[in-house]
């Protein structure tokens, strides 16, 4: 992988995760939003990420295979190709190294239903007085933060390494 590889996949998972940082800030600043434009109660934001892998595969020995098949080979060369459960829970596979980095493809509203509760005298109180809630957790959102926040810091840290080892190396070839 080259260095700008690297600046580009931290680059990419910085902007992500701020991100996912302003999304989360807005759910806390609506956490008790009952009316919206839309009607009804604020529903919590969720970013949807993705990596930018054109495809699901890792790396071929292509050369390799070739010499192996010419001596005799080894019998049939395994397919390099992600295993099944991979494929269905990508998170589990960081692919950032091959797919150079990842992107927000979206932001969902999350389906489920807020607290109700009830508050006959509230101005968005239903025919039977009770007023709908965001579906907002604090603590929820505060863990979210945290996770946010420490992977942000991890990829400036990337960044700040993969900077000094670049440094690092053209003053070698100085020398």
């Amino acid at each position: 992988m080259n260095i700008f590889n690297t600046f580009r996949t931290s680059a990419s998972a910085l902007t992500a995760q701020r991100m996912r940082l302003d999304t989360i800030a807005n759910n806390v600043a609506n956490v008790e939003t009952t009316r919206t434009d839309e009607g009804g109660a604020f529903k919590k934001q969720n970013v949807v990420f993705s990596s930018r892998a054109s495809e699901n595969r890792l790396p071929r020995f292509g050369p390799m295979q070739q010499v192996i098949k010419n001596a005799g080979g080894f019998g049939r060369i395994p397919d390099l190709t992600l295993p099944s459960f991979v494929k269905h829970r990508p998170q589990m596979f960081n692919q950032s190294v091959a797919s150079g980095g990842v992107e927000v493809v979206d932001v969902k509203a999350d389906a489920e239903p807020g607290a109700r509760m009830y508050n006959p005298g509230h101005p968005d109180a239903d025919a039977q007085g009770y007023v709908t809630f965001p579906n907002v957790n604090l603590v929820t959102e505060m863990t979210d933060m945290l996770s946010a926040t420490r992977a942000y810091e991890a990829n400036v840290t990337v960044m700040n390494s993969a900077k000094q080892m670049a440094v690092k190396a053209l003053e070698i070839g100085r020398g």
